[in-house]
């Protein structure tokens, strides 16, 4: 089960059959549903049959479009059996919200009450099924990819306490460590592979699809021959930081350098892409703003009646934005008004006691950071992207972190991928670990990667993962 590359963005083989199984899951419960509701009227049915698809197509679509942005794709979802059934449920309440609006703007997909509620049945019990089924092939070690380490070192031990995530590795097997001569053994208590075989007859004997090269000083103890042998009879040969780009959608700090960035693919920002991006967040920011613009009222409204009329309702913050610029962000105000009455920058705590009543409830959801989409349209900032942070903090930590400053290479955004992948980020360590999923982006970043950005960013708003 290994991952593909589309639209520059990794995908595990596996979720992505599964995307196209449900698809045609759901397709199918369009006809099943609508049979099973006429079943004593067939002649109905047959005279319908010609203008059923249109209906199935659209309603697969949205009800996989809702199922992405409840999570149910994710390759890291460790939910059990009653989450999994949670999100499924609600992923089905936003398909059914979803087609009554197109029932509304296009009449001509309107269906019978009935037997929508039939075909909503219908697949339900699909998509049920084909979880249980996935759950039960995607722990099949046979059908997983086996990779082999090869070094036994430091960088092996740094990257052991990932490997040991079973979760992490759903769709690879790992058979072990190879110990290159004169290399120190530093993963105590693993399975190193100690053989008088060659490389290659250890990586046949062992039936490997993949070699991880994961040794210290390449340049001195490096087995080329022996890799080159093995690539050629078909195994696949790659470093760490690519290994854990594709499996883990982020780029390890440990793992890079100079050489690797440069020679990498992706970071690409041609002036078409630049254009159609623009585009795409002038149209979403616009959309978004016709919708959302009664939320945000509620809640000027909500703050003033807790902090007294006239109190202040936008908050202005200085970030850094693209190439280190300078701009205001806006956001509706969730803490006291002398939150930073000292005048000294602070990252937000766990329960912060900073926080309004009001303000812990439009930050659960989101809306404090509606009034962004202004800075969208001014140009300042994209929907998606890494968030901005204060000039005080990101010349502190591009001092610590390598490579900090390469998040600026694109426009900040309200939604993000390392909002998607870690929480909310208050200290040194945690801007060095959402680091890792911001390069992911920079590096792979497309209109493709921003879609499924926005629609997983809806699971986040319902289940308020990373808010303080």
């Amino acid at each position: 089960m290994r991952t593909i590359k589309l639209f520059n963005h990794y995908i595990h083989k596996a979720h992505y059959l599964l995307v196209l199984v449900e698809t045609l899951l759901c397709f199918c419960a369009f006809y099943l549903g609508t049979y099973f509701y006429f079943f004593q009227q067939q002649a109905v049915v047959s005279d319908h049959l010609g203008a059923i698809w249109p209906r199935a197509l659209v309603f697969s679509l949205v009800t996989v479009v809702s199922m992405t942005a409840m999570g149910l794709y994710k390759p890291q979802l460790r939910d059990g059996p009653s989450g999994i059934l949670l999100r499924l449920l609600s992923a089905f309440v936003i398909s059914v919200l979803g087609m009554s609006l197109l029932f509304y703007l296009l009449p001509n997909l309107h269906l019978w009450r009935g037997a929508f509620v039939q075909i909503l049945l219908t697949a339900f019990v699909l998509i049920l099924l084909s979880r249980w089924c996935f759950q039960r092939l995607i722990n099949i070690e046979e059908l997983k990819s086996r990779v082999l380490v090869l070094g036994a070192g430091q960088k092996a031990a740094t990257a052991l306490s990932w490997l040991r995530r079973k979760s992490d590795r759903s769709g690879f097997t790992f058979v072990g460590f190879v110990r290159i001569t004169e290399e120190r053994v530093q993963v105590e208590g693993e399975q190193v592979l100690n053989s008088d075989q060659s490389l290659l007859d250890l990586v046949l004997a062992k039936k490997v699809d993949q070699i991880v090269v994961a040794v210290d000083d390449r340049r001195k103890v490096l087995p080329v021959e022996d890799l080159l042998a093995c690539r050629m009879a078909g195994v696949q040969v790659q470093g760490l930081a690519s290994f854990f780009e594709r499996e883990s959608s982020r780029i390890m700090l440990e793992f890079i350098d100079p050489s690797w960035l440069a020679f990498s693919d992706g970071f690409g920002r041609g002036s078409q892409k630049l254009l159609n991006k623009r585009l795409f967040d002038i149209t979403t920011s616009l959309l978004l703003l016709m919708m959302t613009w009664p939320l945000m009222l509620l809640a000027v409204v909500a703050i003033w009646i807790e902090d007294g009329f006239g109190a202040p309702v936008l908050y202005r913050q200085q970030r850094v934005g693209m190439n280190g610029d300078l701009f205001d962000l806006l956001k509706l105000r969730s803490m006291s008004v002398d939150a930073e009455g000292d005048g000294k920058a602070r990252w937000a705590e766990k329960n912060d006691q900073r926080v309004t009543r009001v303000g812990s409830v439009i930050r659960r959801l989101r809306i404090d950071e509606l009034p962004q989409i202004l800075n969208i349209l001014y140009g300042e900032m994209s929907l998606v992207g890494p968030r901005p942070e204060r000039p005080e903090f990101v010349s502190e930590l591009a001092e610590k972190i390598p490579y900090y400053n390469s998040r600026h290479l694109v426009k900040p955004g309200i939604a993000g991928w390392a909002q998607l992948h870690y929480p909310y980020g208050a200290s040194e360590e945690d801007a060095r670990k959402k680091l890792q999923y911001e390069l992911y982006y920079v590096k792979n970043q497309s209109l493709f990667l921003d879609f499924m950005i926005i629609l997983s960013t809806t699971e986040i708003v319902l289940f308020g993962e990373g808010v303080r």
